[in-house]
């Protein structure tokens, strides 16, 4: 994207996308399946009926798409959660991970439910190896290289999903979509990661607003592998 491209997006109006984790003290979600289920659920509120057409949140949709696509991700537990859930959104579960995302918001208007959720430190463990990815996933490699928290690792799949799908043709879109989107987050082996960036695959490079360099790139997206 030329100087120029860039210079008109930050010159419009800017959003970001919300999302929240639910973290309750005794039964944290491991990090990938929360990294898994924050960029579906991403997925999950880009083809949603509401974000489409007329749909209720499909101009703020435009309108943030149009701009920078920021994403951040807070955490809640208990009653958090519970006030969370009462806005309008979606909440997507994985193996154990919840997350609820909801429609753009101004950068400095967001619900007060939300505003008061902590966003910072938000961090997770995997108590094991990731397996082995699924047939006919997508695979959103993580760089091997950097440090970041789960939240704005999070964000950085929810951003790699969002390229991806925005790099399909109609006909996977489809079928993609009609498969609950199928995907997984691995953090690519170091000497497989600079073949990658330059693979000509959806590469995320990201602002540095938050925790790295500015134009890092944190994730490369692959595209689904055919089952069988």
């Amino acid at each position: 994207m030329s100087s120029n491209e860039t210079d008109l997006r930050d010159e419009k109006p800017q959003f970001v996308l919300p999302l929240v984790v639910r973290i309750e003290r005794d039964a944290p979600p491991s990090r990938t399946d929360a990294l898994e289920t924050a960029a579906r659920a991403v997925l999950e509120i880009l083809t949603d009926d509401r974000s489409l057409g007329e749909g209720e949140w499909a101009q703020v949709m435009t309108d943030w798409q149009d701009a920078r696509i920021r994403k951040v991700v807070r955490r809640a537990r208990g009653a958090e959660w519970r006030r969370a859930g009462a806005l309008p959104g979606i909440t997507v579960t994985g193996t154990e991970a919840e997350v609820r995302v909801f429609p753009p918001v101004p950068l400095d208007g967001w619900p007060k439910e939300l505003a008061k959720l902590q966003v910072s430190g938000t961090d997770l463990d995997d108590p094991a190896a990731p397996g082995p990815v699924p047939e006919g996933a997508a695979v959103l490699w993580l760089n091997p290289e950097l440090d970041m928290s789960a939240g704005k690792a999070m964000a950085q799949a929810g951003h790699g999903a969002q390229l991806l799908w925005w790099a399909m043709t109609d006909a996977d879109r489809k079928t993609w979509h009609e498969a609950g989107f199928p995907l997984a987050v691995r953090t690519a082996a170091a000497g497989d990661w600079p073949a990658l960036t330059t693979s000509g695959l959806p590469v995320v490079r990201d602002a540095g607003f938050t925790e790295i360099a500015p134009g890092s790139c944190t994730v490369v997206s692959a595209f689904p592998r055919p089952a069988g």
